[in-house]
């Protein structure tokens, strides 16, 4: 079903958040050192630049992780693999000590809370945070990098977490542009 002319409608905070339950993004967990260290589940993380390599993810301004992240100068970022659904909801859940078992961590470089077992982790310095409406947009030079050579992404899609209908576990085929 595409849309028509008679589906126009005005772009005010719930027609928004509808229409972006059709785009599907990749789930990542920030975290941040602190006493406790801190954690949030993102979908908002995108690379900005490749020269110089800047990265950025968005963070609600009245979150129990902005004071922490406000002041951060290192942070994070967990790309999650396709079966970490409880990992990803650890992660979005208030209230809790999200560090706490079954969450499996280790203390990383600079202090930054590194998750075992996700697809791909970056140890990021927080270059500027942005302050847009209710959240700010937080820029992070990648520092050092660690990816696994096989895994698919866990998504966020229409309100739920999905993975790929192929799910490839093989070398990643290059698509010219």
């Amino acid at each position: 079903m595409t849309s028509s002319e008679d589906d126009v409608t005005d772009a005010d905070a719930d027609a928004l958040r509808t229409l972006l339950r059709h785009q599907a993004s990749t789930v990542t967990v920030v975290t941040a050192p602190g006493s406790p260290p801190v954690g949030f589940t993102a979908t908002s993380f995108t690379s900005v630049s490749l020269s110089p390599p800047i990265v950025s993810f968005c963070l609600n301004l009245g979150s129990s992780s902005w004071p922490t992240l406000a002041r951060a100068r290192h942070v994070a970022v967990h790309l999650l693999a396709h079966d970490q659904h409880e990992v990803a909801q650890t992660f979005a859940t208030s209230g809790i000590d999200r560090f706490a078992a079954p969450t499996r961590w280790r203390p990383g470089p600079q202090g930054a809370p590194i998750l075992d077992g996700t697809l791909a982790w970056l140890l990021c310095r927080v270059v500027d945070r942005v302050t847009v409406g209710d959240h700010a947009v937080v820029l992070a030079e990648p520092e050092l990098l660690r990816h696994a050579d096989v895994g698919s992404p866990l998504l966020y899609h229409r309100g739920r977490y999905a993975g790929l209908a192929d799910a490839p576990d093989g070398p990643v085929r290059r698509v010219a542009a």
